[in-house]
């Protein structure tokens, strides 16, 4: 397994995200897509207009692979995980598409492996043999206060990917 770091030079729009996403998923060497930026809340957390609405032009629902995800953040650095480096220039032909302004692209270790304090403290001492036997995919993603359906979508691979 390989993980890349995509960082393009501004923050980008909904549409570009659902592109980007979308170009990203037709490679068969991607298992995973960890998107993130600057948040974009449905209400102001604090401050003297707390609780009112944020009306957000790129707060939206994108459409990757039939899959509807509301962004939560302006897509600003995207860590992604595959199979192997074949795809690697791939990869760089799609950024250069879609980010004309600019992106850097390293090769790296970005993510956790193993569960971290945090995957235990979710989910409590019941939860360990949970733990143990949940989607590698979500190892190291969880937020103690958050749900994981609001922050988490599945993104599954074609019937033929996933035999094998």
């Amino acid at each position: 397994m390989i993980e890349i770091e995509i960082f393009p030079h501004r923050y980008l729009k909904a549409s570009t995200t659902e592109k980007f996403l979308n170009k990203l998923y037709d490679l068969e060497s991607v298992e995973r897509v960890v998107i993130h930026g600057q948040s974009l809340p449905k209400t102001v957390p604090f401050g003297p207009a707390k609780g009112l609405p944020v009306n957000h032009s790129e707060r939206k629902i994108i459409n990757v692979k039939g899959v509807p995800i509301e962004l939560t953040v302006m897509a600003g650095r995207f860590i992604v995980t595959l199979k192997d480096d074949s795809e690697i220039d791939k990869i760089h032909e799609i950024c250069k598409e879609l980010f004309p302004f600019g992106y850097n692209l390293k090769v790296g270790k970005f993510l956790k492996d193993k569960p971290t304090v945090t995957d235990y403290l979710k989910y409590g001492e019941e939860g360990v043999h949970l733990i143990n036997e949940m989607d590698k995919r979500l190892i190291g993603l969880i937020d103690p206060r958050s749900r994981l359906k609001t922050n988490v979508a599945i993104i599954e691979k074609d019937d033929s990917d996933a035999s094998r």
